[in-house]
């Protein structure tokens, strides 16, 4: 009889376990695969993304090599977050599965160097909607909400300091850019200049003016986009204003709760 009343509760903890799971509000695919700079945060960003699955509910499941980065695989997500890559990460086939997995419905979630990633491929520089041009060193600005309707953004109101690499990105790759946050220009000096080398020209940038987008999020290609300028310093990752910012988006994205 003992026997069967712990056979009884082992199959109680497991139907139990696989009910949660079945119950999770969606799956993420977590991309950190890089071709260029490797960022430091990267490791912090995995650990607060699984946590903030964990908070909230939802599925996150990492991917580093891009091994598996297939249609029946993608299948089974509903949002595809690209942390901090940077450079050339998808071959041609890769790159329409995630054309697919978009035009099916699914979303996109874009931190930080996800604008500096896949230059070459159209449809992915207007999935984004701005590319990564130049930064100047780190430094403490002031940020400014823009949209206070998309959630996420109260723990930046009333002109939050905040320290990161404000990216000045180049023009817009998509027409219907909804902008939530930008960068006050004048709180910071957003002047930079690098020098030639041998994988690349002489850069300069000055800034991008009185408008200066840091997030945004749009419709595309019948499904969505959401992306953050924040999350190169490793430290974001454990301030709760940044991780409402990142959880905003992520459920939008996967869900299109606004």
């Amino acid at each position: 009889m003992k026997n069967v009343k712990l056979f009884a509760f082992a199959l109680l903890v497991l139907l139990s376990s696989q009910t949660a799971s079945a119950q999770k509000q969606f799956k993420a695919l977590l991309v950190t695969t890089t071709r260029g700079w490797h960022h430091e945060s990267i490791h912090a960003g995995v650990l607060a993304i699984q946590q903030l699955g964990v908070k909230h509910f939802f599925q996150v499941d990492l991917l580093e090599d891009n091994y598996g980065f297939t249609d029946k695989t993608l299948s089974n997500y509903q949002v595809v977050i690209f942390l901090n890559t940077t450079g050339d990460i998808l071959n041609e086939q890769e790159q329409k599965v995630m054309e697919r997995f978009i035009q099916s419905g699914k979303g996109f979630m874009g931190i930080h160097s996800a604008s500096d990633t896949e230059y070459d491929w159209a449809w992915y520089t207007q999935l984004v909607g701005r590319m990564f041009h130049i930064h100047p060193a780190i430094q403490s600005a002031r940020l400014n909400v823009i949209d206070a309707s998309f959630p996420g953004l109260e723990g930046f109101a009333n002109n939050k300091q905040w320290t990161d690499e404000w990216y000045e990105f180049g023009p817009d790759q998509a027409k219907d850019l909804k902008t939530i946050l930008t960068v006050d220009e004048k709180s910071y000096d957003p002047k930079a200049e690098w020098a030639a080398n041998p994988q690349r020209a002489a850069v300069s940038g000055k800034g991008m003016g009185a408008f200066h987008p840091i997030a945004w999020y749009h419709n595309f290609d019948g499904g969505r986009s959401f992306y953050t300028n924040l999350g190169h310093v490793p430290a974001d990752y454990t301030d709760p204003s940044f991780l409402s910012h990142i959880a905003a988006g992520i459920i939008w994205a996967a869900t299109v709760k606004k």
